[in-house]
């Protein structure tokens, strides 16, 4: 029984000493998730004018400043588009390549997926606390639990209480930041889908002035046909 024993000790201390360091991890959790939910009130405020058919039109508009070679007049056009830095520059990594010739619609495609996997990057961290919340609000609850039963059988009310106040409080702790990061994931979700969709109209609208390859360049006749013109006659066999 005496190995046993040893480490029912150990996982015991080990569990107990976790105690100050999973309470401390919560309030930071706290903390974090208090901090998006104010960058996510940002983020919505600077959307407040967006509608549905300003991108296609600011990227219309953008592109034929780039058709009469003013880019820096595109890229003035496409700030009102623009959400955030990060937007920001990509809208005008856009205009950059708008002028790339066949290459222009491949580096564009690459603008918008560097976009998308940075969106994700930023949507990480309130998904995390979304499962970190919940887990330190249990750890939180069972740490105290042993102190707690250990001074109801000393008769240790004051102990007892002291204990079950603390478990009870992480738990509740836990279930807020795990609940508030939940939504601030929702909600940005949408609002990063909705900043990928107007960007990639203002992609299509650029890449609309540009000439694609499978039409003639002004100026240049079109290809011959693809026909074989018939050859010299053989002896005994005429040409077909």
């Amino acid at each position: 029984m005496m190995p046993f024993a040893s480490v029912e000790d150990v996982i015991f201390h080990v569990a107990n000493a976790l105690r100050i360091p999973v309470l401390v991890a919560a309030l930071v959790a706290l903390a974090l998730v208090l901090v998006e939910a104010g960058a996510l009130g940002v983020e919505i405020y600077r959307r407040r004018r967006r509608h549905r058919t300003g991108a296609s039109t600011t990227g219309l508009r953008a592109r034929e400043a780039l058709d009469a070679g003013d880019a820096s007049l595109a890229s003035r056009q496409l700030a009102t588009v623009a959400s955030s830095e990060r937007m920001w520059a990509t809208l005008q990594a856009l205009v950059s390549h708008a002028g790339d010739g066949t290459l222009a619609s491949s580096r564009m495609a690459k603008c918008l997926a560097d976009y998308d996997l940075n969106s994700m990057r930023r949507l990480e961290r309130t998904r995390m606390l979304v499962r970190i919340g919940p887990a330190l609000g249990l750890m939180g609850t069972l740490i105290p639990l042993a102190p707690a039963l250990s001074g109801l059988a000393e008769g240790n009310v004051a102990k007892l209480t002291d204990n079950l106040r603390v478990a009870f409080s992480v738990t509740v702790l836990g279930l807020l930041i795990g609940a508030t990061a939940f939504a601030i994931s929702l909600v940005r979700d949408r609002l990063y889908a909705q900043d990928l969709s107007d960007m990639e109209a203002v992609a299509a609208e650029l890449e609309g002035g540009l000439p694609s390859p499978a039409m003639p360049l002004p100026g240049v006749p079109p290809p011959a046909p693809n026909t074989v013109p018939p050859g010299p006659a053989i002896s005994g066999v005429s040409a077909s």
